[in-house]
Protein backbone atom coordinates (compact mmCIF):
# COMPACT_ATOMS: atom_id res chain seq x y z
CA UNK A 1 0.00 0.00 0.00
CA UNK A 2 0.99 3.33 -0.49
CA UNK A 3 2.98 5.21 2.68
CA UNK A 4 0.56 7.44 5.29
CA UNK A 5 3.19 10.38 4.28
CA UNK A 6 1.60 11.19 0.67
CA UNK A 7 -2.10 11.76 2.42
CA UNK A 8 -1.59 15.44 3.25
CA UNK A 9 0.31 15.98 -0.52
CA UNK A 10 -2.52 14.78 -2.28
CA UNK A 11 -5.77 15.99 -0.26
CA UNK A 12 -7.20 18.02 -3.45
CA UNK A 13 -6.82 14.71 -6.24
CA UNK A 14 -8.88 11.73 -5.38
CA UNK A 15 -7.90 7.70 -5.18
CA UNK A 16 -10.21 5.83 -7.59
CA UNK A 17 -10.31 1.78 -6.48
CA UNK A 18 -11.46 -0.10 -9.68
CA UNK A 19 -13.29 -3.06 -9.77
CA UNK A 20 -12.67 -5.87 -12.47
CA UNK A 21 -15.50 -4.69 -15.02
CA UNK A 22 -14.30 -1.05 -15.13
CA UNK A 23 -11.01 -2.51 -17.18
CA UNK A 24 -13.12 -5.18 -18.94
CA UNK A 25 -15.67 -2.93 -20.50
CA UNK A 26 -13.17 -0.49 -21.09
CA UNK A 27 -9.01 -1.23 -20.89
CA UNK A 28 -8.27 2.16 -21.60
CA UNK A 29 -10.13 3.70 -18.26
CA UNK A 30 -6.27 3.04 -17.11
CA UNK A 31 -5.54 6.70 -18.79
CA UNK A 32 -9.47 8.45 -18.11
CA UNK A 33 -9.00 10.05 -14.77
CA UNK A 34 -6.75 12.72 -15.24
CA UNK A 35 -5.49 14.16 -12.46
CA UNK A 36 -7.05 11.62 -9.90
CA UNK A 37 -5.05 8.57 -8.72
CA UNK A 38 -6.41 5.02 -9.33
CA UNK A 39 -5.52 1.67 -7.13
CA UNK A 40 -6.09 -1.80 -8.08
CA UNK A 41 -6.80 -4.49 -5.37
CA UNK A 42 -4.30 -7.74 -5.64
CA UNK A 43 -7.91 -9.05 -6.63
CA UNK A 44 -8.50 -7.19 -9.67
CA UNK A 45 -5.36 -8.40 -11.12
CA UNK A 46 -6.46 -12.49 -10.26
CA UNK A 47 -9.64 -11.83 -12.17
CA UNK A 48 -7.95 -10.86 -15.23
CA UNK A 49 -5.83 -13.34 -14.93
CA UNK A 50 -8.57 -15.78 -15.27
CA UNK A 51 -10.81 -14.09 -17.68
CA UNK A 52 -7.70 -13.47 -20.28
CA UNK A 53 -8.19 -16.98 -22.16
CA UNK A 54 -10.43 -17.17 -25.50
CA UNK A 55 -11.43 -14.41 -28.73
CA UNK A 56 -14.39 -13.47 -26.66
CA UNK A 57 -14.39 -9.68 -26.38
CA UNK A 58 -13.87 -9.59 -22.62
CA UNK A 59 -11.07 -12.04 -23.14
CA UNK A 60 -9.51 -9.49 -25.41
CA UNK A 61 -10.18 -6.48 -23.12
CA UNK A 62 -8.12 -8.46 -20.31
CA UNK A 63 -5.65 -8.78 -22.33
CA UNK A 64 -4.94 -5.47 -23.28
CA UNK A 65 -5.36 -4.02 -19.81
CA UNK A 66 -2.81 -6.69 -18.87
CA UNK A 67 -0.51 -5.06 -21.89
CA UNK A 68 -1.06 -1.86 -20.35
CA UNK A 69 -0.11 -2.43 -17.15
CA UNK A 70 2.79 -4.65 -18.29
CA UNK A 71 3.91 -0.95 -20.06
CA UNK A 72 2.82 1.24 -17.13
CA UNK A 73 5.01 -0.90 -14.57
CA UNK A 74 7.97 -1.79 -16.98
CA UNK A 75 8.64 2.20 -17.26
CA UNK A 76 7.98 2.36 -12.52
CA UNK A 77 11.11 3.09 -10.29
CA UNK A 78 11.81 0.04 -7.93
CA UNK A 79 9.79 1.86 -5.42
CA UNK A 80 6.39 0.80 -6.23
CA UNK A 81 4.87 1.94 -3.27
CA UNK A 82 4.77 5.20 -3.67
CA UNK A 83 2.77 4.78 -7.12
CA UNK A 84 3.53 4.60 -10.47
CA UNK A 85 3.32 7.89 -13.06
CA UNK A 86 0.75 7.11 -15.61
CA UNK A 87 1.85 9.98 -17.59
CA UNK A 88 3.66 9.38 -21.08
CA UNK A 89 4.09 10.75 -24.30
CA UNK A 90 1.04 9.11 -25.30
CA UNK A 91 -0.87 10.33 -22.64
CA UNK A 92 0.24 13.44 -21.33
CA UNK A 93 -3.02 14.55 -20.01
CA UNK A 94 -2.70 11.85 -17.22
CA UNK A 95 -1.19 13.20 -14.47
CA UNK A 96 -2.20 10.76 -11.72
CA UNK A 97 -0.28 7.60 -10.57
CA UNK A 98 -0.85 4.18 -10.30
CA UNK A 99 -0.80 1.97 -7.09
CA UNK A 100 -1.28 -1.57 -6.61
CA UNK A 101 -1.88 -3.81 -3.63
CA UNK A 102 1.76 -4.72 -2.20
CA UNK A 103 0.84 -6.31 0.98
CA UNK A 104 -2.47 -8.07 2.86
CA UNK A 105 -4.85 -5.82 4.05
CA UNK A 106 -5.73 -7.25 7.53
CA UNK A 107 -9.01 -4.75 7.24
CA UNK A 108 -11.97 -6.38 9.32
CA UNK A 109 -15.03 -6.64 7.21
CA UNK A 110 -18.55 -6.27 9.03
CA UNK A 111 -19.21 -10.33 10.16
CA UNK A 112 -22.31 -10.53 7.42
CA UNK A 113 -19.49 -10.25 4.39
CA UNK A 114 -18.49 -14.00 3.37
CA UNK A 115 -14.51 -14.02 3.49
CA UNK A 116 -12.81 -14.66 0.28
CA UNK A 117 -15.45 -13.31 -1.93
CA UNK A 118 -13.33 -11.28 -4.17
CA UNK A 119 -16.45 -8.37 -4.28
CA UNK A 120 -15.67 -8.41 -0.43
CA UNK A 121 -11.88 -8.56 -0.77
CA UNK A 122 -12.10 -5.14 -3.11
CA UNK A 123 -14.75 -3.37 -0.51
CA UNK A 124 -11.82 -3.84 2.85
CA UNK A 125 -8.98 -2.57 0.34
CA UNK A 126 -11.27 0.60 0.12
CA UNK A 127 -12.21 0.58 3.72
CA UNK A 128 -8.59 -0.04 4.15
CA UNK A 129 -7.39 3.09 1.67
CA UNK A 130 -9.95 5.46 3.98
CA UNK A 131 -8.04 4.69 6.64
CA UNK A 132 -5.07 5.10 5.67
CA UNK A 133 -5.65 8.55 3.98
CA UNK A 134 -8.35 10.41 6.12
CA UNK A 135 -7.80 13.57 3.79
CA UNK A 136 -8.41 11.97 0.62
CA UNK A 137 -12.10 11.06 -0.92
CA UNK A 138 -11.71 7.56 -1.84
CA UNK A 139 -13.95 6.32 -4.28
CA UNK A 140 -14.84 2.77 -5.58
CA UNK A 141 -15.81 2.88 -9.31
CA UNK A 142 -17.85 -0.20 -10.56
CA UNK A 143 -20.00 -1.28 -13.41
CA UNK A 144 -21.76 -3.69 -11.01
CA UNK A 145 -24.65 -1.98 -9.41
CA UNK A 146 -24.61 -4.78 -6.67
CA UNK A 147 -21.25 -3.74 -5.84
CA UNK A 148 -22.03 -0.44 -5.69
CA UNK A 149 -24.82 -0.49 -3.38
CA UNK A 150 -23.07 -3.09 -1.39
CA UNK A 151 -20.32 -0.12 -0.97
CA UNK A 152 -22.66 2.18 -0.33
CA UNK A 153 -24.37 0.28 2.96
CA UNK A 154 -20.96 0.26 4.06
CA UNK A 155 -20.74 4.06 4.53
CA UNK A 156 -18.16 4.23 1.38
CA UNK A 157 -18.68 6.60 -1.90
CA UNK A 158 -19.10 4.61 -4.87
CA UNK A 159 -19.86 5.40 -8.45
CA UNK A 160 -20.35 4.16 -12.33
CA UNK A 161 -17.53 4.09 -14.77
CA UNK A 162 -19.14 7.15 -16.76
CA UNK A 163 -16.41 7.81 -19.28
CA UNK A 164 -18.18 5.80 -21.61
CA UNK A 165 -21.50 7.50 -21.91
CA UNK A 166 -21.88 9.86 -24.68
CA UNK A 167 -24.71 12.15 -23.02
CA UNK A 168 -26.06 11.26 -19.48
CA UNK A 169 -29.48 11.90 -20.44
CA UNK A 170 -30.87 10.40 -24.52
CA UNK A 171 -33.37 13.24 -24.32
CA UNK A 172 -30.66 15.57 -25.36
CA UNK A 173 -29.11 13.99 -28.36
CA UNK A 174 -29.06 15.67 -31.82
CA UNK A 175 -32.20 15.51 -33.64
CA UNK A 176 -31.06 17.02 -36.62
CA UNK A 177 -34.18 19.21 -36.82
CA UNK A 178 -35.02 23.06 -35.20
CA UNK A 179 -38.16 24.57 -35.37
CA UNK A 180 -37.57 28.39 -36.20
CA UNK A 181 -39.33 31.43 -34.21
CA UNK A 182 -42.16 33.32 -35.50
CA UNK A 183 -39.91 36.28 -35.66
CA UNK A 184 -37.21 34.28 -37.80
CA UNK A 185 -37.45 36.00 -40.69
CA UNK A 186 -37.32 40.08 -38.64
CA UNK A 187 -34.12 39.21 -37.11
CA UNK A 188 -32.17 37.21 -40.12
CA UNK A 189 -33.42 39.85 -42.97
CA UNK A 190 -30.18 42.26 -42.53
CA UNK A 191 -27.94 41.64 -45.61
CA UNK A 192 -29.83 38.52 -46.66
CA UNK A 193 -29.32 37.20 -50.36
CA UNK A 194 -31.24 34.82 -51.81
CA UNK A 195 -31.17 33.21 -55.51
CA UNK A 196 -32.40 30.02 -57.47
CA UNK A 197 -29.97 26.93 -58.46
CA UNK A 198 -30.95 23.98 -60.23
CA UNK A 199 -34.86 24.39 -59.23
CA UNK A 200 -33.81 25.29 -55.57
CA UNK A 201 -33.98 28.60 -53.42
CA UNK A 202 -30.48 29.10 -51.29
CA UNK A 203 -30.51 31.93 -48.61
CA UNK A 204 -28.24 33.89 -47.52
CA UNK A 205 -28.98 34.60 -43.75
CA UNK A 206 -27.29 37.10 -41.16
CA UNK A 207 -28.35 36.93 -37.40
CA UNK A 208 -28.22 35.39 -34.09
CA UNK A 209 -29.95 31.94 -34.23
CA UNK A 210 -27.22 30.79 -37.22
CA UNK A 211 -24.43 29.61 -34.27
CA UNK A 212 -26.95 27.50 -33.26
CA UNK A 213 -26.81 25.55 -36.39
CA UNK A 214 -25.50 22.45 -37.07
CA UNK A 215 -24.12 22.03 -41.04
CA UNK A 216 -27.01 19.69 -42.46
CA UNK A 217 -29.51 20.42 -40.00
CA UNK A 218 -32.80 20.89 -41.17
CA UNK A 219 -34.82 23.56 -40.37
CA UNK A 220 -38.59 24.20 -40.15
CA UNK A 221 -41.08 26.94 -39.93
CA UNK A 222 -45.06 25.96 -40.21
CA UNK A 223 -47.21 28.87 -40.91
CA UNK A 224 -49.13 30.55 -43.47
CA UNK A 225 -45.96 29.90 -45.55
CA UNK A 226 -44.68 27.02 -44.56
CA UNK A 227 -40.75 26.94 -45.25
CA UNK A 228 -38.54 23.74 -45.01
CA UNK A 229 -34.55 23.95 -45.75
CA UNK A 230 -31.21 22.22 -44.96
CA UNK A 231 -28.39 24.32 -43.61
CA UNK A 232 -25.33 24.31 -45.76
CA UNK A 233 -22.94 26.20 -44.49
CA UNK A 234 -22.48 28.50 -40.86
CA UNK A 235 -20.85 30.09 -38.95
CA UNK A 236 -21.04 32.59 -35.50
CA UNK A 237 -22.82 34.94 -37.76
CA UNK A 238 -23.95 34.18 -41.23
CA UNK A 239 -25.41 30.84 -42.62
CA UNK A 240 -26.81 29.40 -46.02
CA UNK A 241 -29.92 27.59 -46.21
CA UNK A 242 -31.49 25.34 -49.20
CA UNK A 243 -34.81 24.69 -49.53
CA UNK A 244 -35.87 20.64 -49.63
CA UNK A 245 -37.15 18.46 -52.63
CA UNK A 246 -40.85 17.88 -51.80
CA UNK A 247 -41.29 13.99 -51.44
CA UNK A 248 -44.39 14.14 -49.94
CA UNK A 249 -45.53 15.20 -53.42
CA UNK A 250 -46.22 11.83 -55.32
CA UNK A 251 -44.28 13.11 -58.84
CA UNK A 252 -40.87 12.87 -56.36
CA UNK A 253 -41.95 9.08 -55.35
CA UNK A 254 -38.58 7.11 -54.38
CA UNK A 255 -39.77 3.77 -55.89
CA UNK A 256 -43.20 4.07 -55.42
CA UNK A 257 -42.84 5.78 -52.14
CA UNK A 258 -43.61 9.09 -51.05
CA UNK A 259 -42.51 10.73 -47.57
CA UNK A 260 -45.88 10.83 -45.13
CA UNK A 261 -44.80 13.16 -42.72
CA UNK A 262 -42.27 16.05 -42.01
CA UNK A 263 -39.26 14.14 -40.95
CA UNK A 264 -39.94 11.40 -43.27
CA UNK A 265 -39.39 13.88 -46.24
CA UNK A 266 -36.27 15.28 -44.21
CA UNK A 267 -35.08 11.55 -44.09
CA UNK A 268 -35.65 11.19 -48.14
CA UNK A 269 -33.52 13.94 -48.49
CA UNK A 270 -30.74 13.03 -46.55
CA UNK A 271 -31.13 9.10 -48.16
CA UNK A 272 -31.31 10.60 -52.23
CA UNK A 273 -28.68 13.17 -51.61
CA UNK A 274 -25.24 11.80 -53.15
CA UNK A 275 -23.20 14.11 -51.18
CA UNK A 276 -24.35 12.91 -47.96
CA UNK A 277 -22.35 9.74 -47.31
CA UNK A 278 -23.40 9.00 -44.00
CA UNK A 279 -26.98 9.41 -42.51
CA UNK A 280 -28.21 7.73 -39.20
CA UNK A 281 -32.47 7.31 -38.41
CA UNK A 282 -33.51 7.18 -35.05
CA UNK A 283 -36.75 6.82 -34.31
CA UNK A 284 -39.62 4.10 -32.56
CA UNK A 285 -41.12 0.85 -34.19
CA UNK A 286 -43.31 2.00 -37.19
CA UNK A 287 -41.74 5.42 -38.38
CA UNK A 288 -40.57 3.99 -41.33
CA UNK A 289 -36.88 3.52 -41.03
CA UNK A 290 -35.94 0.39 -43.13
CA UNK A 291 -38.82 1.10 -45.37
CA UNK A 292 -37.25 4.91 -46.40
CA UNK A 293 -33.97 3.03 -46.75
CA UNK A 294 -34.50 0.64 -48.96
CA UNK A 295 -36.85 2.69 -51.03
CA UNK A 296 -33.98 5.08 -51.58
CA UNK A 297 -31.37 2.22 -52.15
CA UNK A 298 -32.90 0.36 -54.70
CA UNK A 299 -33.89 3.47 -56.90
CA UNK A 300 -30.30 4.69 -56.68
CA UNK A 301 -28.78 0.93 -56.91
CA UNK A 302 -31.17 -0.64 -59.87
CA UNK A 303 -32.09 2.97 -61.65
CA UNK A 304 -29.82 5.57 -61.28
CA UNK A 305 -26.80 3.00 -60.97
CA UNK A 306 -25.76 5.08 -58.15
CA UNK A 307 -24.36 2.39 -56.37
CA UNK A 308 -23.69 -1.37 -57.29
CA UNK A 309 -25.54 -3.22 -54.87
CA UNK A 310 -27.52 -2.76 -51.69
CA UNK A 311 -25.51 -4.69 -48.08
CA UNK A 312 -28.14 -5.11 -45.03
CA UNK A 313 -26.05 -6.38 -41.79
CA UNK A 314 -27.37 -6.19 -38.21
CA UNK A 315 -26.61 -7.56 -34.57
CA UNK A 316 -27.72 -11.10 -34.02
CA UNK A 317 -29.20 -10.50 -30.60
CA UNK A 318 -32.47 -12.60 -29.96
CA UNK A 319 -35.12 -10.76 -27.78
CA UNK A 320 -35.89 -14.36 -25.97
CA UNK A 321 -34.13 -17.59 -25.33
CA UNK A 322 -32.02 -18.60 -28.50
CA UNK A 323 -33.31 -21.25 -30.44
CA UNK A 324 -30.13 -22.53 -30.91
CA UNK A 325 -27.80 -23.26 -34.28
CA UNK A 326 -29.36 -22.38 -37.53
CA UNK A 327 -28.65 -24.56 -40.98
CA UNK A 328 -26.83 -22.99 -44.11
CA UNK A 329 -24.93 -20.88 -45.29
CA UNK A 330 -23.88 -17.51 -44.09
CA UNK A 331 -26.93 -15.75 -46.25
CA UNK A 332 -29.17 -18.47 -44.96
CA UNK A 333 -28.18 -18.10 -41.60
CA UNK A 334 -29.07 -14.53 -41.19
CA UNK A 335 -32.56 -14.81 -43.25
CA UNK A 336 -34.63 -15.35 -39.74
CA UNK A 337 -33.11 -12.15 -38.72
CA UNK A 338 -34.22 -10.59 -41.67
CA UNK A 339 -37.62 -10.54 -41.40
CA UNK A 340 -37.97 -6.45 -41.47
CA UNK A 341 -36.15 -7.07 -45.24
CA UNK A 342 -38.92 -9.39 -45.98
CA UNK A 343 -41.64 -7.33 -44.84
CA UNK A 344 -40.55 -4.41 -46.19
CA UNK A 345 -39.99 -6.11 -49.94
CA UNK A 346 -43.49 -7.24 -50.02
CA UNK A 347 -44.44 -3.04 -49.42
CA UNK A 348 -42.07 -1.75 -51.86
CA UNK A 349 -43.25 -4.71 -55.13
CA UNK A 350 -46.73 -4.13 -54.51
CA UNK A 351 -46.44 -0.70 -55.76
CA UNK A 352 -46.19 -2.39 -59.36
CA UNK A 353 -49.15 -3.12 -60.16
CA UNK A 354 -49.04 -2.55 -64.23
CA UNK A 355 -46.61 -5.55 -64.85
CA UNK A 356 -49.11 -8.15 -62.63
CA UNK A 357 -47.72 -11.17 -61.30
CA UNK A 358 -45.29 -11.98 -63.03
CA UNK A 359 -44.01 -8.71 -63.95
CA UNK A 360 -43.77 -8.42 -59.52
CA UNK A 361 -41.91 -11.96 -59.48
CA UNK A 362 -39.49 -11.12 -61.66
CA UNK A 363 -38.93 -7.67 -60.14
CA UNK A 364 -38.44 -9.63 -56.91
CA UNK A 365 -35.86 -11.95 -58.54
CA UNK A 366 -34.03 -8.44 -59.97
CA UNK A 367 -34.21 -6.87 -56.46
CA UNK A 368 -32.77 -10.31 -54.97
CA UNK A 369 -29.90 -10.14 -56.83
CA UNK A 370 -28.45 -7.16 -55.76
CA UNK A 371 -29.49 -7.39 -52.43
CA UNK A 372 -26.74 -9.43 -50.35
CA UNK A 373 -27.55 -9.50 -46.44
CA UNK A 374 -23.91 -10.25 -44.48
CA UNK A 375 -23.28 -11.11 -40.58
CA UNK A 376 -21.22 -8.52 -38.51
CA UNK A 377 -18.45 -11.25 -37.96
CA UNK A 378 -16.88 -11.25 -41.17
CA UNK A 379 -16.84 -7.55 -41.81
CA UNK A 380 -13.50 -6.92 -40.15
CA UNK A 381 -10.77 -6.06 -42.74
CA UNK A 382 -13.33 -5.74 -45.91
CA UNK A 383 -13.67 -2.71 -47.94
CA UNK A 384 -16.89 -1.97 -49.76
CA UNK A 385 -16.46 0.07 -53.01
CA UNK A 386 -20.01 1.93 -54.60
CA UNK A 387 -22.25 0.20 -52.15
CA UNK A 388 -25.28 1.16 -49.59
CA UNK A 389 -24.48 -0.14 -46.76
CA UNK A 390 -27.70 -0.62 -44.20
CA UNK A 391 -26.82 -1.09 -40.73
CA UNK A 392 -30.16 -2.16 -38.85
CA UNK A 393 -30.92 -2.35 -35.40
CA UNK A 394 -27.60 -0.26 -35.06
CA UNK A 395 -28.80 0.74 -31.35
CA UNK A 396 -27.54 -3.04 -30.35
CA UNK A 397 -23.92 -1.76 -31.30
CA UNK A 398 -21.27 -0.76 -29.05
CA UNK A 399 -18.68 2.14 -30.25
CA UNK A 400 -16.05 -0.12 -31.02
CA UNK A 401 -18.38 -2.44 -33.62
CA UNK A 402 -19.94 0.78 -34.87
CA UNK A 403 -16.06 2.14 -35.77
CA UNK A 404 -15.23 -1.26 -37.10
CA UNK A 405 -18.53 -1.00 -39.90
CA UNK A 406 -18.15 2.46 -40.90
CA UNK A 407 -14.53 2.27 -41.73
CA UNK A 408 -15.24 -0.41 -44.13
CA UNK A 409 -16.61 2.18 -46.64
CA UNK A 410 -14.51 2.60 -49.45
CA UNK A 411 -15.17 5.56 -52.26
CA UNK A 412 -18.52 6.02 -53.34
CA UNK A 413 -19.87 3.98 -50.57
CA UNK A 414 -22.89 5.39 -48.83
CA UNK A 415 -23.51 3.85 -45.12
CA UNK A 416 -26.90 4.41 -43.45
CA UNK A 417 -27.31 3.37 -39.92
CA UNK A 418 -30.53 3.05 -38.02
CA UNK A 419 -32.24 2.01 -35.38
CA UNK A 420 -34.25 2.81 -31.61
CA UNK A 421 -32.20 2.94 -28.64
CA UNK A 422 -35.27 2.49 -26.51
CA UNK A 423 -35.09 -1.00 -27.44
CA UNK A 424 -31.71 -1.97 -26.87
CA UNK A 425 -31.41 -5.71 -26.45
CA UNK A 426 -27.49 -6.33 -25.60
CA UNK A 427 -26.73 -6.66 -21.77
CA UNK A 428 -24.59 -3.80 -20.41
CA UNK A 429 -25.55 -1.32 -22.96
CA UNK A 430 -27.35 1.71 -22.27
CA UNK A 431 -29.39 4.39 -23.95
CA UNK A 432 -26.22 6.94 -23.42
CA UNK A 433 -23.12 3.90 -24.25
CA UNK A 434 -24.82 2.54 -27.49
CA UNK A 435 -22.80 2.63 -30.40
CA UNK A 436 -25.86 4.57 -32.36
CA UNK A 437 -26.05 7.38 -29.77
CA UNK A 438 -21.99 7.76 -29.92
CA UNK A 439 -22.31 8.28 -33.96
CA UNK A 440 -24.64 10.74 -33.85
CA UNK A 441 -23.34 12.81 -31.37
CA UNK A 442 -19.56 12.87 -32.72
CA UNK A 443 -21.21 12.90 -36.73
CA UNK A 444 -23.70 16.10 -36.21
CA UNK A 445 -22.19 19.44 -37.96
CA UNK A 446 -20.10 17.20 -40.44
CA UNK A 447 -20.53 17.99 -44.50
CA UNK A 448 -20.74 14.81 -45.70
CA UNK A 449 -23.06 13.13 -42.72
CA UNK A 450 -26.77 13.47 -41.84
CA UNK A 451 -29.55 12.86 -39.27
CA UNK A 452 -32.73 12.94 -38.77
CA UNK A 453 -34.84 11.63 -35.61
CA UNK A 454 -38.24 10.22 -36.61
CA UNK A 455 -41.41 11.12 -34.30
CA UNK A 456 -44.60 9.57 -35.63
CA UNK A 457 -45.49 6.17 -36.47
CA UNK A 458 -47.25 5.29 -39.98
CA UNK A 459 -47.63 1.65 -39.06
CA UNK A 460 -50.97 1.25 -38.15
CA UNK A 461 -53.62 2.96 -35.40
CA UNK A 462 -52.70 -0.25 -33.15
CA UNK A 463 -49.50 0.24 -33.46
CA UNK A 464 -48.91 3.90 -32.55
CA UNK A 465 -51.05 3.65 -30.11
CA UNK A 466 -49.27 0.01 -28.40
CA UNK A 467 -46.35 2.50 -28.55
CA UNK A 468 -48.22 4.65 -26.57
CA UNK A 469 -49.93 3.21 -23.68
CA UNK A 470 -47.75 0.01 -23.38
Amino acid sequence: MPPRKKAVKDSDSKLFVLDTNVLLHDPTSLYRFEEHDICLPMFVLEELDNKKKGMTEVARNARQVSRFLDQIVDDAPRNIEEGIALESDSHKNCKGRLFLQTSFVKQELPENLELGKADNAILGVVISMQKLYPNRAVILVSKDINMRIKARALGLEAQDYFNDKVLEDSDLLYTGILQLPDDFWERHDTDMKSWIKEGRTYYQIRGPLCAAFFINQFVYKEDDTPFYAIVLEQDDQTALLCTLTDYTHSKNNVWGITARNREQNFVLNLLMNPEIDFVTILGQAGTGKTLLTLAAGLLQTLETKLYTEIIITRVTVPVGEDIGFLPGTEEEKMTPWMGALEDNMDVLNKSDEEGGDWGRAATRDLIRSRVKVKSLNFMRGRTFLNKYLIIDEAQNLTPKQMKTLVTRAGPGTKVVCMGNIAQIDTPYLTEGSSGLTYVVDRFKGWEHGGHVTLMRGERSRLADHAGEVL
